[in-house]
């Protein structure tokens, strides 16, 4: 990218761990703790992702990454005919506190770290999470996890939203009231970058739209009475990690220190930890290819040290082979092995923040966050980013780009190793992970089950109080809670939300 030159004196660089926390959120970073290492897993059914999950814990990783079949995001119970063909495919389906029970069984969940990338129906995956630890008799302060819960950026680019903008943020802002004296540590949003780089964002359009959701979930909490430091500690943000290794590095910086500077300046948060961006990096899916799949793991590999030299908090690797299918054990394992070697062999972790004060480093991260900047203003005088999203301004933004990018691959003024430069007239063979179809029918057979052997009344009469709350302004997490524990389907709830919120459609324009 073409960036403006910036003054330097390595005087002016604030030491790590201080505002504006260019340089990282703590004073000793790995030097005192090594990022979480997670591996995103989840597919077919509960007791096929347990078995993936107990396999990577034994291997070392130090938390758990739920990854969610698309019926599951959506809202229908894998018994919808919307659910027929893509149950497990992407994910794990999870449509009842059975399949969740099922999903964690021996797994301490007072000891582990779980993240559940989940938007539509984040309260609902939540409540099922918590009934678990109540059925195991767990204290809820004494878990600790992640729920992306951010919608905003499924408007923008990713397409798994349910209801209205409207009807998402009382939605969010409802968990975020919940956990703040129920669920303590729980981090009750992951404000993701990740889906929209992956849609073919910029870096800087990254930042920007990022952070400016960020803005707009602060500014919904407000309004919903939450004091700033009550709430904006718990907060967390999900970043891409690309190919360009030094742009990357310098992307984390800028955001870390513009988000410090939005949340002191604009928002008068007083509490350090309300300025401090935390964020899990990764790498990104969007780079990997099917042509020479092995050439992968140099990329995967390049991308989490960028993650490590820039400061992210958590990270996962994606496996070589994804380009292709989920990951078969063998990739997955190699991919929990590329942050081990990282943590162990390179060394990086002793020094913290080796790359600041490096004229390069220090000038992409000033030139990023400018362009972030100018971003965010422009879609401020817009009216914000709902306003953004319905008018179409922020998806044309990134199309634009995207096309730009793919563009460039084509008249090969960008290379791509093994698509469009140094390709191979044969393509490699490797071995991919298989769903077995019967998984599926499976796993209907277990919702109908599930169904036919609990109190229908005890359901009813739960779903009937979901939707006599969602129109109040009282909080829906309780119900969506004891609606889990009278035993009705994450379908269900949805659908109790559907009839009080409705259903978001887009308005494309051409």
């Amino acid at each position: 990218m073409s960036t403006p030159h910036h003054t330097l004196s390595l005087k002016s660089l604030e030491l790590p761990g201080a505002y504006p926390f260019t340089r990282g959120i703590q004073k000793d970073m790995y030097r005192g703790k090594l990022w979480t290492m997670r591996q995103y897993a989840g597919f077919a059914t509960a007791e096929e992702s347990n078995k993936r999950y107990h396999y990577l814990l034994n291997h070392g990783q130090k938390g758990l990454s739920v990854a969610f079949d698309l019926p599951t995001q959506m809202g229908f119970d894998s018994d919808h005919a919307m659910s027929l063909g893509e149950v497990g495919k992407v994910g794990v389906a999870i449509c009842t506190l059975e399949d969740m029970e099922t999903l964690f069984r021996g797994i301490p969940l007072e000891e582990v770290s779980t993240s559940m990338t989940i938007n539509a129906t984040a309260a609902i995956l939540l409540c099922f999470y918590l009934a678990c630890a109540q059925k195991n008799k767990i204290p809820f302060h004494q878990l600790r996890g992640t729920i992306q819960n951010d919608l905003l950026k499924e408007y923008i680019a990713r397409g798994t939203y349910i209801y209205p903008p409207e009807g998402s943020l009382r939605l969010i802002t409802d968990i975020f009231k919940f956990c703040k004296d129920t669920v303590p540590s729980w981090n009750t949003i992951s404000i993701s970058g990740y889906h929209i780089r992956e849609a073919g964002a910029t870096a800087v359009q990254e930042i920007a739209f990022t952070l400016a959701n960020g803005i707009t979930y602060v500014e919904a909490a407000l309004k919903a009475g939450l004091p700033i430091d009550e709430f904006a500690p718990r907060l967390s943000f999900f970043f891409n990690v690309h190919n360009d290794f030094l742009e990357e590095i310098s992307k984390f910086r800028a955001a870390r220190r513009l988000w410090a500077k939005i949340m002191k300046e604009r928002f008068g948060a007083k509490d350090e930890r309300s300025l401090k961006l935390r964020f899990h990096a990764q790498t990104a899916g969007v780079s990997l290819t099917a042509q020479q799949p092995h050439n992968n793991v140099v990329r995967v590999s390049l991308q989490a040290l960028a993650a490590v030299l820039g400061g992210a908090q958590s990270l996962h690797c994606n496996g070589y082979d994804e380009a292709l299918s989920l990951p078969t054990e063998v990739s997955a394992k190699l991919a929990l092995r590329t942050q081990q070697i990282i943590a162990e062999e390179t060394g990086v972790i002793n020094t913290v923040d080796p790359v600041g004060g490096a004229f390069v480093i220090e000038d992409l991260t000033s030139s990023l966050e400018e362009g972030a900047k100018q971003y965010i203003d422009k879609m401020d005088r817009q009216g914000g980013v709902i306003a953004c999203i319905k008018n179409g301004y922020l998806q044309a933004e990134i199309q634009r780009e995207s096309y730009k990018f793919q563009r460039q691959i084509e008249t090969k003024e960008k290379a791509i190793v093994g698509v469009n430069k140094y390709c191979m007239e044969k393509d490699q063979k490797i071995e991919t992970l298989k769903i077995d179809p019967a998984l599926e029918k499976k796993q209907i057979e277990k919702v109908w089950q599930f169904k036919k052997n609990r109190n229908q009344i005890d359901v009813q009469r739960s779903i009937e109080q979901i939707k006599k709350v969602a129109q109040t302004k009282e909080n829906l997490l309780p119900e969506i809670l004891k609606a889990v524990a009278a035993n009705a389907t994450l379908g269900e709830i949805s659908d109790a939300l559907r009839d009080v919120f409705g259903t978001y459609q887009e308005q494309v324009t051409i």
